[in-house]
Parts: C-alpha cells; structure tokens; sequence
C-alpha cells in the first residue's frame, strides 16, 4: 500500500513538470525552443560605439546559459530587440567647497521581445531599464569603464530583463 501511495505521488509531480520547463524560478512554454536576440542599436551619444554588439551578445550568453532554449538567426520562437539609450557620468557626493569626490555612470536600455508563439506574451511596448556604478573621481572613465559595465551594470541590466522576460510565463 505504501508503495502504491510513493508510486502515485511520484507520478503526479512528474505529471506536474511535463507540462512546463522550469529553471531557477523560471517556466518556459514547452512549444518555445528558440529565441533571437538583434544587436542593441546604440542611440546614446557617449555611449561606446560596441556596447551594442558587447550587451546583445551577453545577453545571448545568458539566455543559452540559463535556459534550454537554442539561439537561431531567423524566424525564433521569441525575439529580443533593443536601444542603448543612456549612457552618462554625473557627478556625485560633493565634499566641501563643492567638488565631488565620486562620478556614477548610468546606462539605460530599452528592450523588446516579440513572442512568435504567444501573442499574448510579447512586449507590447519596449520596457525600460536602468542602472549605475560609482567610481572614483580620481579615475579616468576609459580606465574604469569595462570593469564597470562587465562586473556591474550589464549583469544586473541583464538579470532584469531575464526575469521580466522568463518569470512572466
């Protein structure tokens, strides 16, 4: 009796996770098995002329790391699309006499994801994203730039969109 009871409870879970995909808190639509992501176009002025190609490449990185969807060029169950539309330094925290001890720089994007498969799902309008790292304003920008944008601002960029795109399933 006991095993019958093991077997059945067994087989519901399993019953359960064929329905959907599930990763770390994320379910993806069994029908859905590839995704595109296009190169971010670049539209802030200031903004580094390859952190289009550098972000929309992470983000692919991502989504194949993460999930078992395939990366496909053309005709993907859910396309990814989007702007680098901010890209600043703005002075912060101001010592004494007015001189600011620290700059922030801020990044913004604007992404899109058309879902082939689900109408339902896509994006009607592009979300927006934003965030920052601080840094030292006895450091040049161009010196600091990569390390902050690659340990900081992209990754946390990224895990948001990840989130807002996977956990709305």
């Amino acid at each position: 009796m006991r095993k019958n009871l093991f077997g059945a409870v067994l087989l519901l879970l399993l019953l359960g996770f064929i329905g959907c995909y599930s990763f770390r808190g994320i379910s993806i639509d069994p029908e859905v098995t590839t995704f595109s992501v296009r190169v971010f176009d670049v539209t802030a002025p200031n903004a580094p002329p390859s952190s289009g190609i550098d972000f929309a490449e992470r983000f692919k990185d991502k989504i194949r790391t993460q999930t078992r969807l395939k990366l496909v060029n053309e005709n993907a169950d859910i396309e990814f699309y989007g702007k680098i539309n901010e890209y600043r330094v703005v002075a912060v925290a101001p010592q004494p006499g007015e001189i600011a001890s620290e700059n922030r720089l801020e990044v913004g994007v604007s992404v899109g994801l058309n879902n082939n498969k689900d109408d339902k799902k896509s994006w009607i309008t592009e979300k927006s994203y934003r965030h920052n790292a601080v840094f030292s304003n006895t450091q040049d920008l161009l010196n600091v730039q990569d390390e902050l944008l690659n340990r900081q601002i992209y990754p946390q960029l990224l895990e948001d969109i990840f989130n807002a795109a996977f956990n709305d399933w």
